[in-house]
């Protein structure tokens, strides 16, 4: 009768590539478009011309005033008004809407056009994290940008409003409300532009959305009719022009003035629904 030996226990098995990468956590999606937006040279040369541009246009908008100022001769009363349309004027804060719009859009546009998008999503899977990684990284940017832009607009132009004595400080009635909302609608307008470029993923198409959406569509709609007063009131520059305006509005005029809490809202709604509606887009969507 033959004997036969015990089987050996089976090996065990080696781990696999996949069993030993951790996958992905959100911190490291946040890096990894960090590093795709600093690594960017065009981005930080679209950054200084737009400081410059900004804070510049404010400088001219003073020096502008102070010529209007010494030709009213002076002042009978003494008092100082804050004049927020010359700190922050439209002509510079326009510009900035684009800019930061067209830059929030090519975080999405520009990985579906070199294709790079397919690479990430086959690193992660999750696309919606990307996405919000993408709008942490934008809002952090443009946070910054906003911040430094409203506050170099604010202190150069009252620098050149005091030589004809016409500066007011930042505890001025109006300052504090105008620099915050100067300095968010920076962020505000990068995030819908992210938002537009989830959507129509094609750069040239994402620009115009943007620039017509933003800046051209808010005039269509006059301030005499309460629906229409409601869809103006609705658009992030009408909610912009609001918050920076010092002045109450004229209680006998027959428009229908925004409030100081709706821009506010509109302010939280515009970038929360866009950055929702890319994650929905972009889960759904194939690369």
């Amino acid at each position: 009768m033959t004997a036969y030996a015990p089987a050996p226990p089976p090996a065990p098995a080696l781990p696999t590539a996949s069993a030993v990468e951790s996958p992905a956590r959100f911190r490291d999606l946040v890096a990894s478009e960090w590093i795709k937006t600093r690594s960017l040279r065009s981005t930080w040369w679209a950054l200084a011309l737009t400081l410059v541009f900004v804070i510049g246009s404010a400088a001219a908008a003073a020096l502008a005033e102070v010529g209007n100022l010494e030709d009213s001769g002076p002042n009978p009363t003494g008092t100082r008004d804050f004049l927020s349309f010359v700190a922050y004027p439209p002509a510079g804060y326009w510009p900035l809407m684009v800019v930061a719009a067209a830059l929030g859009a090519l975080t999405v546009v520009s990985e579906y056009g070199s294709g790079l998008i397919q690479t990430t999503t086959v690193a992660v899977p999750a696309r919606g994290a990307v996405v919000v990684a993408k709008a942490v990284v934008t809002t952090a940017l443009w946070s910054v940008v906003g911040a430094v832009v409203s506050t170099g607009s604010f202190l150069v132009s009252q620098a050149v409003l005091d030589g004809r004595h016409a500066g007011v400080p930042f505890t001025h009635p109006g300052v504090a409300r105008a620099l915050v909302a100067s300095a968010l609608l920076a962020p505000v307008c990068a995030l819908v532009g992210l938002g537009i470029g989830a959507l129509i993923r094609h750069g040239v198409a994402t620009m115009v959305v943007g620039v017509f959406t933003l800046l051209m569509l808010p005039p269509v709609f006059s301030q005499s009719e309460r629906w229409s007063a409601a869809v103006h009131h609705a658009m992030p520059s009408s909610a912009w022009r609001r918050l920076v305006q010092s002045w109450e509005p004229d209680s006998s005029s027959l428009d229908h003035a925004a409030t100081v809490a709706g821009s506010w809202t509109v302010y939280v709604l515009w970038p929360l629904i866009a950055v929702v509606l890319a994650v929905v887009v972009v889960r759904r969507r194939d690369v």
